[in-house]
């Protein structure tokens, strides 16, 4: 059986003739963190939308699990089947507290009418105790999320997402206005969650894929440039011309 938890099969994402991602095929391992990099507009956050069902390939397949081609599905069945996304900007309720926010993602209702009258089970509630602890919030789970720092507030979204148990974890530029010190923390945070999820993230800041990526996958005008290492693809001539040459911008 195959260690891939995705593949991603002669992708193709079009607007208006335009081809945001291109004949794009690669593949995520299980319990890799897997790095999308690339300068703006190569690719990097459609991607993610496809993944997810935000948008709808014009060509190809995502296979998860090599079985589930998740083009098919509506948004809502891709995270049924396991594959959560967090985008750049944290989702969160701002006017309850932050055991509630994680009480809310636990139900995974997205009504907060019906998720207010869905009674926990005692499984549910010592899986939100778990990730409030490994997030790093169970002393401040009575606050509302407005007491919290920037980066807490992701680790917030971050825990939402945990507590409905998936398989993969999308993450767009999870650490984009963090100082050092909580990014280093979210890098020991997304380590952490690999052992038990893959998770793929798109990212600008280098220091950060260094520190935590198994895999990177640079992309460059919607198509595949380089992938593999760290290490190997910073040695690229091509990548170090159309991105890392750049500053990564």
């Amino acid at each position: 059986m195959s260690d891939n938890i995705l593949e991603i099969k002669d992708l193709t994402v079009s607007f208006d003739g335009f081809k945001a991602v291109n004949k794009l095929n690669t593949s995520v391992k299980k319990g890799d963190i897997h790095f999308f990099i690339g300068p703006n507009g190569a690719g990097k956050t459609t991607l993610l939308d496809a993944i997810c069902g935000r948008v709808r390939p014009a060509e190809g397949s995502i296979l998860f699990k090599s079985i589930s081609d998740v083009t098919k599905m509506s948004e809502h069945q891709i995270v049924e089947l396991g594959i959560g996304r967090k985008f750049q900007v944290p989702s969160v309720f701002m006017g309850i507290t932050i055991y509630e926010n994680m009480e809310l993602a636990a139900v995974k209702k997205r009504s907060l009418y019906s998720s207010l009258f869905s009674k926990l089970n005692k499984e549910q509630m010592e899986r939100i105790e778990d990730v409030l602890r490994t997030i790093g919030l169970y002393e401040k789970r009575y606050r509302t999320p407005a007491a919290l720092s920037h980066g807490e507030k992701q680790w917030l979204e971050i825990g939402m997402l945990l507590v409905q148990q998936p398989e993969i974890m999308l993450l767009d530029e999870p650490v984009a206005g963090m100082g050092r010190k909580e990014t280093e923390r979210t890098g020991e945070l997304l380590k952490e969650i690999s052992e038990t999820c893959s998770v793929i993230v798109v990212e600008h800041d280098m220091e950060f894929v260094r520190e935590c990526a198994d895999k990177v996958t640079v992309l460059h005008e919607g198509m595949l440039l380089d992938e593999g290492n760290m290490q190997d693809v910073q040695n690229n001539p091509k990548v170090i011309e159309v991105y890392l040459g750049r500053g990564g911008e």
